[in-house]
């Protein structure tokens, strides 16, 4: 744990909350010289089929809202990687003190670009924040809206993925050919039906105390001694993922590197591990399959995978794995992915929760210690 502490502590990291510790979350802080940069704040209930009594569920979300607000109070930048509330808060969250505090007192507040690869969900999600943050300045979303761009050209994500194209699923690979061509009708959809169709919000909003809005997107910036680079749109999950679209982060503190993957399922997409390991991190913030959702929504092919490419990154030898989120929502979590526990044994890298870093032990672990 002390080692664990100490790392993140030479990276200028310290951890919110997440999954780990009982409520749905993937938030961090980086400490700069100017002040905190937050990285997704926000929080969520954990699911009905979580081991615990609705009232504890609810309880832990408010620790964690109070948490994130505190952080959020002392930052010079927040970064919001989509738009899902378990990476942001409502404005108006009824678990706030003071919204201001929430989103207010930092000088930027740095989301995923609300106009360009978003799915339906999330582009109203992102127009409701942003709305939110207006409102509380007396203002309206309706001043800031503009007409898409004409003639616009959007690439598809997929081709890029020469790895996961080029990857041989023997018997599934007739439903996998399938599955990309109706990932591709939908997303054609989302570029005539939505993205060149509906407003877009003009970029660079400023508010009365200075603070600006900016898209993240593919762009870096620099906090005194940090620096943050903001990675293009990545597939949350697999390609053409319905749940859309997250822009993972790399932090560089000194000669320390970073690497926030957001959520990225895994990484289920293999062109996605082989990046993370090419750039050598020294910690990892990788948020694991949601082993919850098998194998109903999650099958045995993408959970393969996941598996996988997370023992890529393992082989790539980064100091600390940070291995949460998605992962700790069900008690067999552990037993699911056991061959990355395995692979990093052998090779000698730390990987261990949010919750064992802070010398505890997963909250999903105690429940079923209790109910054995």
């Amino acid at each position: 744990m002390s080692e664990c502490i100490d790392l993140l502590k030479k990276a200028s990291i310290e951890i919110i909350w997440s999954d780990s510790l009982g409520a749905k979350s993937f938030s961090i802080a980086v400490k700069s010289r100017l002040g905190y940069i937050v990285i997704d704040p926000g929080v969520a209930e954990m699911q009905p089929s979580y081991p615990l009594p609705k009232e504890r569920k609810k309880a832990l979300r408010r620790e964690a809202v109070k948490k994130i607000e505190y952080y959020c109070s002392k930052a010079v930048a927040v970064i919001i990687t989509h738009y899902h509330y378990d990476h942001h808060l409502k404005v108006n969250d009824k678990d706030l003190d003071n919204p201001r505090n929430y989103i207010l007192s930092s000088k930027y507040i740095i989301v995923k670009n609300p106009n360009l690869y978003i799915n339906e969900s999330q582009w109203f999600r992102a127009r409701e924040f942003i709305d939110g943050v207006l409102k509380l300045e007396g203002r309206r979303l309706s001043n800031y809206l503009i007409e898409p761009p004409k003639n616009l050209i959007i690439e598809d994500p997929v081709i890029r993925l020469s790895e996961a194209l080029s990857k041989d699923f023997g018997g599934y690979e007739g439903r996998r050919k399938e599955l990309l061509k109706k990932g591709l009708d939908w997303f054609i959809k989302l570029i005539n039906n939505l993205w060149s169709k509906k407003p877009w919000i003009s970029e660079g909003i400023t508010l009365s105390n200075g603070s600006v809005i900016l898209w993240g997107d593919g762009r870096s910036f620099t906090f005194d001694n940090v620096r943050i680079r903001i990675l293009d749109p990545w597939f949350h999950g697999v390609e053409y993922d319905r749940t859309g679209w997250v822009t993972p982060v790399i932090v560089r503190v000194g000669s320390i590197k970073v690497f926030y993957s957001s959520d990225v399922m895994g990484p289920i997409i293999e062109d996605y591990a082989s990046y993370i390991a090419r750039l050598k991190p020294d910690i990892v913030f990788l948020d694991g399959p949601p082993t919850y959702l098998f194998p109903y929504m999650l099958n045995r092919i993408n959970l393969r995978r996941a598996i996988d490419n997370a023992i890529t990154i393992v082989k790539s030898k980064p100091k600390l794995i940070i291995y949460d989120h998605h992962l700790l929502r069900e008690w067999r979590w552990r037993e699911r992915v056991k061959e990355v526990f395995e692979e990093a044994t052998k090779e000698d890298v730390r990987i261990m929760t949010v919750a064992e870093c802070l010398g505890r032990k997963p909250l999903i672990d105690e429940l079923r210690s209790i109910n054995l």
